[in-house]
């Protein structure tokens, strides 16, 4: 399964999107737009899927996505209300003179960094976030200058972690549609027992051709990007639920506690218990924070 293509829908006054989507209008499945995306997450956490990147997102987060880059933000658990304000657009909907202008090189340069799927850290969120609320309601020429603001604090502060390795241009243009359905096949399925021959045959591919054409594509061994997705799922369970580590770990697709472990401390450099525990006390040192304030 190929990721959706997705079509914006503008009115008669606006050039590009700025829109708030709540549950159920937030979930989307794997999909990619030739729009640059800014999007900020009000409610929920949840796994981000960003290119070859797999992540986490909670409230309080801001990505800015290149164009053509596919994505995904999974919600943790169906029951979960989740929201963003979502900003899209172009790079041309102001012209195709406006970006050879050489006041925009800086945000040329932002444009093709972000081909990457940029994580903005909390310190510049802070100051992109009155902003970006303001967008969304403001009219005429003040919904442009808004967003140009926007740019410009994401590129001045360059406080951002690129998240994906991957190569869009050869991600788009080099037999899309099989790696397309390799990650959706994988995030269906990921708490099945996979085989890599299975995979392999699902791709119409030898083991070894298989194997060698995914490293090329996302920069990384599929085990490796299925350990990713798997432990994913696994910090959702640990932070949702009560259950055993033991449980979480076979509830993930993990054969063996021993393995699970060892992957979780490669991916999160905590085990699974200390996870859980750093995540409880986050959540109590928030909620008395909090009520100091009240």
């Amino acid at each position: 399964m190929k990721p959706l293509i997705e079509k914006l829908t503008l009115s008669e006054q606006t050039s590009f999107l700025s829109r708030t989507y709540r549950t159920p209008m937030f979930e989307v499945p794997w999909h990619q737009h030739i729009e640059y995306e800014l999007i900020y997450f009000r409610e929920g956490y949840g796994t981000c899927y960003i290119g070859n990147h797999i992540g986490e997102f909670t409230a309080g987060d801001i990505f800015f996505l290149g164009s053509n880059l596919p994505h995904c933000f999974q919600k943790a658990h169906t029951d979960l209300i989740a929201s963003a304000l979502v900003v899209q657009f172009r790079d041309d909907f102001w012209g195709n003179q406006l970006m050879q202008l050489p006041e925009c090189s800086t945000i040329s340069k932002l444009f093709e960094t972000s081909a990457r799927g940029l994580k903005i850290k909390a310190s510049c969120c802070e100051k992109l976030i009155p902003f970006l609320e303001e967008l969304e309601f403001a009219e005429g020429f003040e919904r442009i200058i808004l967003l140009c603001n926007c740019l410009q604090i994401i590129y001045a502060y360059t406080e951002y972690e690129m998240v994906s390795t991957q190569e869009i241009k050869e991600y788009n243009k080099k037999n899309k549609e099989r790696i397309d359905r390799v990650f959706q096949y994988t995030i269906d399925n990921f708490y099945e027992p996979l085989k890599l021959d299975a995979v392999a045959k699902y791709a119409g591919m030898s083991v070894q051709a298989f194997c060698s054409y995914f490293k090329k594509c996302t920069k990384k061994t599929y085990i490796d990007f299925l350990n990713e997705v798997r432990i994913g799922h696994a910090c959702k369970l640990l932070i949702d639920s009560q259950q055993p580590v033991e449980t979480i770990c076979y509830e993930s697709g993990f054969n063996t506690l021993a393995n699970f472990n060892k992957q979780f401390l490669k991916a999160k450099k905590r085990t699974p218990s200390q996870y859980r525990k750093s995540f409880i006390k986050g959540t109590v040192m928030n909620r008395t924070l909090e009520n100091n304030i009240k």
